[in-house]
């Protein structure tokens, strides 16, 4: 049995992390419309669910290998950009005590400075512009 599944699933494409995204927001969406049982909200719940398992075992099952390679690499470039974001927002609020930031005004580069050193010339280490700021 195990070397006919793995004989069906030669060529095809599998699982991945948009995969895995899509499969939890399907059980989100069917907790949800248990929790709105009977109502027209579950009606809608349920469908959603169910369009977006079928999406999983459509992206599972797939040949076309290059193009679901796509979609979890956009995917994934998406997620890195916006978990990015928020471990700088966290870096900063973790240092706003020793360190003030700056946005660099021609390249929008932030710099780091220590604070408690009065007025100063920084400078853009990537552009090489040079401002005044109070730290």
């Amino acid at each position: 049995m195990r070397e006919k599944f793995a004989r069906f699933m030669s060529g095809r494409y599998g699982s991945d992390q948009l995969n895995r995204l899509f499969s939890v927001l399907c059980l989100v969406l069917l907790l949800m419309a248990v929790i709105f049982n009977g109502t027209a909200v579950s009606r809608v719940l349920w469908m959603l669910s169910f369009v977006l398992l079928l999406l999983v075992y459509f992206r599972m099952f797939s040949r076309n290998v290059y193009k679901r390679t796509q979609e979890n690499n956009n995917y994934m470039r998406i997620r890195y950009n916006t978990v990015k974001k928020f471990r700088m927002i966290k870096e900063r609020w973790t240092q706003r005590k020793e360190y003030r930031f700056f946005s660099c005004p021609s390249c929008h580069t932030t710099l780091r400075v220590p604070k408690g050193k009065g007025k100063i010339n920084i400078v853009c280490r990537k552009c090489g512009t040079s401002f005044q700021g109070k730290t």
